[in-house]
């Protein structure tokens, strides 16, 4: 027998639910949904009561909702909010894909409602729009051009520091989170939040290959460690155009020093990401340095690492081992990337057959940096 319930005490219900493991930043985004629903159909409605053309009126309320409505329009109800845009002529509205995102987590809710017996249908049920841009537009790798000038900047030549003053020619040298973590992105694969939480226990060997180990759990800190997916957790060899920067030493004089992070200058960001400052530097550092562009932003590095698998012909199934991809709908343990036919030696052999040829980074070599001037 179907109970009755409103949508309101449903949808409480639900993000009560002790079952998730939702990070801050999901748990944000479900509260704004969850605003939105309640305001767009009314708290106390019955959640029986929620039609399919309701829920098509909700959908095409969200296309023409203004981009960062939180902040632009923070006091405003749901409804008001579009009428305000409206108003102003406004012709920036959320993406596809963001519309989506919010339909996916309201229709979890109507999913969790079907599972505790308040509805036995999903009103929702293949109303998400088709996103126009394809996938594989979204994010393009960076141009040889574009890497020649990020890795020209002075941030990887000599800088004032690599404070304020990373964008300025200068005598300093610093080796730390924003001078590894581009490279490690372009010859790893990683991605910027897997890199930033590292811990220098994360650096491993594993029969005598130096390797990153990525991982969920909590840091030395206590604080958690996340993954993308299930998949995401993986052992990926350090590239030997790393060592020859110098990051092996850089890794052993972190331990000596006794640092538990490996890039302790990263901060916690507000949303529990050490990402949250790179993230927000390396978008004004692509400008300083001349290499922005239309669809690259630092993920493209993961493009460029993707792209240097296939010009080296590394098979399908050790390029997705090493980088932390998820395909069939299959996800892999950290445990499938070491043993049983892809042994450390293998993965690293595939990751080093990796280069890229036209970008000459002998500059960044550690016996270069070293060299006594004659």
């Amino acid at each position: 027998m179907i109970q009755t319930r409103s949508i309101g005490e449903v949808y409480d219900m639900f993000i009560a639910d002790p079952r998730h493991a939702w990070t801050k930043r999901t748990s944000i985004a479900h509260g704004t949904t969850r605003k939105w629903v309640l305001e767009a159909f009314g708290a106390d409605t019955a959640i029986g009561g929620i039609t399919r053309e309701g829920c098509r009126e909700f959908v095409d309320l969200l296309r023409r909702m203004p981009t960062h409505a939180d902040k632009r329009f923070p006091d405003l109800p749901f409804r008001d909010v579009i009428a305000a845009a409206a108003a102003r002529g406004e012709r920036r509205f959320i993406s596809p894909a963001n519309l989506n995102a919010y339909i996916n987590r309201f229709g979890g809710v109507m999913h969790w409602a079907i599972d505790e017996g308040y509805i036995d249908r999903n009103p929702l049920k293949g109303l998400k729009l088709r996103d126009p841009v394809k996938r594989r537009d979204k994010r393009k790798p960076f141009s040889i051009e574009q890497l020649r000038r990020i890795f020209a900047a002075p941030i990887f030549t000599g800088c004032k520091d690599d404070e304020r003053g990373f964008s300025v020619a200068g005598p300093a040298r610093p080796r730390r989170a924003r001078f590894w973590a581009p490279l490690i992105a372009l010859f790893s694969g990683l991605r910027m939040n897997e890199i930033c939480q590292l811990e220098v226990s994360d650096i491993v060997k594993i029969d005598g290959i130096a390797c990153f180990k990525v991982a969920t759990g909590l840091n030395a800190a206590g604080q958690q460690k996340r993954v993308k997916t299930a998949a995401s957790e993986r052992l990926v060899p350090i590239h030997d155009e790393l060592a020859r920067f110098g990051f092996l030493a850089f890794v052993e004089a972190q331990r000596i020093a006794g640092e538990p992070n490996l890039f302790p200058d990263l901060p916690l960001g507000h949303l529990g990401y050490r990402s949250t400052a790179l993230s927000k530097w390396f978008s004004r550092f692509l400008v300083t340095a001349k290499a922005d562009a239309p669809l690259t932003c630092y993920h493209s590095f993961r493009h460029n690492f993707r792209d240097g698998l296939r010009e080296a012909k590394v098979d399908r199934e050790r390029s997705l081992i090493l980088g932390g991809w998820t395909t069939d709908g299959k996800s892999s343990a950290i445990a499938d990337n070491y043993g049983s036919g892809y042994p450390a030696k293998v993965l690293a052999e595939a990751l080093n057959s990796v280069r890229f040829p036209l970008l000459n980074l002998d500059h960044l070599s550690v016996a270069v940096e070293h060299r006594e001037p004659a």
